[in-house]
């Protein structure tokens, strides 16, 4: 089963795919009975105002949003950062889905969420028109493509002028995803958390992942990396065979975390290779990681491939894995790494 062109061209864009510092005040000034609300030192009460420098934008928040739009992008990132910090109540119309995760009950948390009843563009995603009837105060985007003009979407600008903040997550600015790593995923965590004021909450999230991705890395330093296939299963987005073989990004850095190495880093300068047959069969991989994007049985998949490349060591010794969303940006890559090193190195984790 082949995606659909737009479909394929919104996942290409979102997968090939701030800083600020609160006021602070003498408690003097907190003390000043004459404060009216907009003195530093209220601010540094409240946590606000919140400035964050994003794609060469500066976007200022006075209060925490609370009618938030996700947009689709084929990611899950985004909407599952908001609930990781506790944010879903603020979500007026969500668009990314997965259907699937490796967090118990997150799929089915996101799939409870509002959609807005918006009828959709050719990309899957919400046209100028209907985000701007969603009356949001805050729009997120996996890339600077949901806000592209071209694209039928709403501006950066037009949102602004109708009183609603943009933001696009890391790496997505000049839609270069190649160049993603974990640190990314904190990156968000903590830009939603200056943004909803929810700082601690987010360095908790940040501070648990880090301690659990450093005990598995200790676990299988000095480890002989296997050789990883990783990509998206019954998917295709390019002329060959294999178009969805992820050759660069972020899930280098949990291949690397769970002590192994991407078989096809080299095949695409890009963060995804459009692979002949042949090319593949050449590669010796000695384990494959398939991801379920809306895909109810990847492991059929991941089968299907064993089967059609027994050469491979893989296939000899049945080595594979299926995973979702912590694969990908996001607040859960500790569990990937996790996983990953657990079928690479099942002895040592």
């Amino acid at each position: 089963m082949s995606m659909n062109r737009p479909v394929a061209a919104a996942l290409a864009a979102a997968l090939c795919l701030l800083t600020a510092a609160c006021g602070s005040s003498s408690d003097d000034k907190a003390n000043d009975p004459t404060s009216d609300g907009t003195t530093e030192a209220a601010a540094s009460k409240t946590g606000y105002p919140v400035t964050l420098d994003n794609c060469g934008q500066k976007e200022t928040f006075k209060k925490a949003p609370s009618r938030v739009v996700v947009m689709n992008g084929a990611s899950v990132a985004e909407v599952s950062t908001l609930l990781a910090l506790g944010l879903g109540d603020k979500i007026v119309a969500n668009q990314q889905g997965y259907g699937m995760s490796e967090v118990p009950g997150r799929a089915a948390a996101i799939k409870k969420l509002p959609t807005g009843n918006v009828k959709l563009n050719e990309a899957y995603d919400i046209p100028r028109e209907a985000m701007l009837g969603l009356r949001p105060d805050l729009v997120l985007s996996v890339t600077s493509y949901g806000f592209d003009q071209k694209n039928g979407f709403a501006t950066r600008e037009q949102l602004k002028q109708v009183g609603a903040a943009s933001y696009v997550s890391p790496q997505g600015c000049d839609d270069d995803p190649a160049k993603m790593t974990i640190a990314d995923s904190y990156r968000l965590l903590r830009d939603m958390g200056k943004i909803f004021n929810v700082g601690d909450k987010a360095e908790k999230l940040i501070a648990e992942s880090e301690k659990n991705i450093a005990a598995v890395s200790e676990k299988v330093k000095g480890e002989k990396p296997p050789k990883v296939m990783v990509l998206f299963s019954n998917m295709s987005m390019g002329s060959n065979d294999f178009s969805s073989v992820v050759a660069n990004g972020i899930i280098n850095d949990i291949l690397a975390e769970a002590g192994g190495a991407n078989a096809f880093e080299t095949a695409a300068t890009t963060t995804f290779a459009d692979l002949s047959k042949e090319k593949v069969a050449a590669t010796d991989v000695d384990a494959l990681v398939v991801i379920g994007y809306n895909d109810p049985d990847p492991a059929a998949y991941a089968k299907k491939l064993l089967k059609e490349f027994p050469q491979w060591p893989a296939a000899e010794n049945n080595t594979y894995v299926t995973l979702s969303d912590s694969m990908y940006l996001g607040p859960s890559n500790d569990l990937a790494v996790k996983k990953v090193a657990e079928m690479l190195h099942p002895d040592a984790v």
